[in-house]
């Protein structure tokens, strides 16, 4: 049971992450075959059949770990929520490093180097995205005028 209500708690994200990323504004110079939402529309969909999949083939054995697993997974859940709400006013590699940091130095990392992989690799996925896959992230704050 408890499975299956995550799961159809997932399709609900996954319905509105989708309907989200179809409101994206269309580039300029047209519709493009690879756009700002082509990303998060295939999120969306292998986030609703890996729910769909949960809600039909739910684990036998799936009691919810309500100990430090529990407490970690609400971090991840919390650091991902504080993600998505930052992205835009602190820019992608801020709280690409922020997030990525924080996640893996919850998994057992040591700080500093957990941080630094985080901020690694937000410059590199920055600069692939902006620079070679031409779809612009968010530079925040570290945007000069």
């Amino acid at each position: 049971m408890n499975d299956r209500i995550f799961g159809l708690v997932m399709l609900v994200l996954a319905v509105a992450y989708g309907w989200g990323a179809y409101q994206l504004p269309e580039p300029f110079g047209g519709n493009e075959s690879v756009g700002p939402e082509t990303f998060p529309i295939l999120l969306s969909v292998v986030l609703g059949l890996s729910s769909l999949y949960l809600m039909l083939r739910p684990d036998p054995d799936n009691h919810w770990p309500w100990n430090r697993t529990g407490v970690e997974m609400v971090v991840a859940v919390v650091v991902l929520t504080l993600y998505g709400v930052l992205l835009e006013p602190l820019g992608f590699i801020i709280t690409t490093t922020l997030a990525v940091g924080t996640l893996s130095w919850r998994m057992g990392a040591r700080k500093f180097p957990a941080y630094m992989s985080g901020l690694i690799g937000g410059v590199v996925v920055f600069v692939l995205f902006n620079y070679v896959l031409e779809l612009p992230l968010p530079l925040g704050v570290l945007e000069v005028s």
